[in-house]
């Protein structure tokens, strides 16, 4: 497995093995052994998975205080997905890193507690699969501005197609500080 380094401090691709022959395909989703040699040994404990369709975009949401990490994999189509830092006192609080995920380059992100997390569909269809560290807790959920000017996600162009709750979301200025998660 190849784990790649993005420029925020916590958020990595992970690049699993792949087992090809004549017949297609074999790879390990989650391995603990193997995912605990490259560094993330999270307990996950539920999984997610959302279909959506092109130009949808979902984000950006996050969890305080029962805070999530997520690892995201695209089992079929294609996404930009984003991370953004919501750590209060972090140097690298309002900024984001984004990356294709697709269920042929077969890449994963892991986005650790404290940070929000979107994405877009920029294939036909995609069919997403999170672990997450901890449990969907309702009263816990936030969402950021998915085009908060501040942050400046350069996401890809098209028609977005949002719910209505992430077009109502707060710019991440205007969230309380006790809203948002402290960084260490």
């Amino acid at each position: 497995m190849n784990r790649i380094e993005t420029e925020l401090p916590g958020v990595f691709l992970l690049e699993p093995r792949l087992f090809r022959d004549d017949r297609g395909y074999l790879t390990e989703l989650f391995n603990s052994n193997r995912y605990a040699d490259v560094g993330l040994d999270a307990p996950f404990v539920q999984d997610n998975l959302s279909r959506s369709r092109r130009g949808v975009l979902r984000g950006l949401h996050y969890q305080w205080p029962s805070a999530q990490g997520k690892l995201v994999t695209v089992i079929e189509g294609e996404v930009f997905d984003v991370a953004v830092d919501i750590r209060r006192g972090s140097p690298h609080f309002g900024k984001w890193v984004g990356a294709t995920l697709s269920g042929e380059n077969h890449r994963q992100i892991y986005i650790p507690p404290g940070f929000a997390h979107g994405f877009v569909v920029t294939g036909d269809s995609a069919l997403v699969l999170y672990k997450c560290t901890a449990l969907y807790n309702p009263g816990d959920e936030g969402s950021v501005l998915w085009n908060d000017p501040a942050i400046g996600i350069d996401w890809p162009t098209g028609d977005h197609i949002l719910a209505a709750k992430d077009l109502a979301a707060p710019r991440l200025e205007a969230i309380a500080a006790d809203r948002l998660p402290r960084f260490d």
